[in-house]
């Protein structure tokens, strides 16, 4: 077995809050927000998991959760790398729009075919099949060599972001990633193999 891999979407944001569609919207954590970034650290804590490195992307919701869950393991000056790679999906013209509102202009079934597809775009944004055209490249590059030398690495980002991670991790088709929800401040511990298949996976949400 190689090292260890954590990931945290990260807590609930303003706009999550509102029913808003984020993307790459730069808005901050709710108080919920800030509390379950917390929680999701003292989880960690309890498992005694510390961390060599972390990952997180360029939009401060992420970034917050990031920092409260360092402070929480007593890490709080870990190095972290901020990188747009890992950024939410970007909605496009969607972005800052009610989704109730979307549904209104748009029908019911445009709107959850451009949310819940695989390969759909909202209009001038991205589909998550582009999403993990850019996740999974950072992935391989960056973040997967660091697990395989035996670090335990914590990536702090979006739902996404994150699903496009996890079809790789969980072998997931694009029909079956769509069906796939990420709860907000809930750590994802992956161990791999030496070969960066998984060993184990545990979902912290109880």
């Amino acid at each position: 077995m190689s090292g260890t891999l954590v990931l945290v979407r990260h807590g609930q944001s303003e706009w999550n809050l509102k029913n808003l569609f984020t993307g790459w919207r730069d808005v901050g954590l709710s108080e919920k927000g800030h509390e379950e970034a917390r929680e999701a650290g003292r989880k960690l804590k309890e498992r005694g998991l510390s961390f060599d490195i972390a990952f997180t992307s360029a939009l401060v919701r992420a970034q917050a959760t990031n920092d409260h869950i360092l402070r929480a393991v007593g890490q709080a000056d870990l190095k972290t790398i901020r990188d747009q790679a890992l950024n939410e999906r970007d909605y496009g013209e969607l972005s800052g729009l009610n989704k109730d509102d979307a549904r209104a202009k748009w029908g019911e079934e445009q709107v959850h075919l451009w949310r819940r597809s695989y390969e759909t775009r909202p209009p001038g944004g991205e589909s998550l099949k582009d999403t993990g055209a850019r996740v999974w490249p950072y992935y391989l590059r960056e973040i997967l060599p660091r697990v395989l030398r035996g670090e335990t690495v914590l990536v702090s980002a979006h739902g996404n972001s994150l699903r496009a991670l996890v079809m790789v991790l969980d072998g997931l088709s694009g029909e079956e990633i769509t069906k796939t929800e990420i709860a907000t401040g809930v750590p994802i511990i992956y161990r791999l193999n030496s070969d960066s298949t998984v060993a184990s996976k545990e979902i912290l949400d109880g």
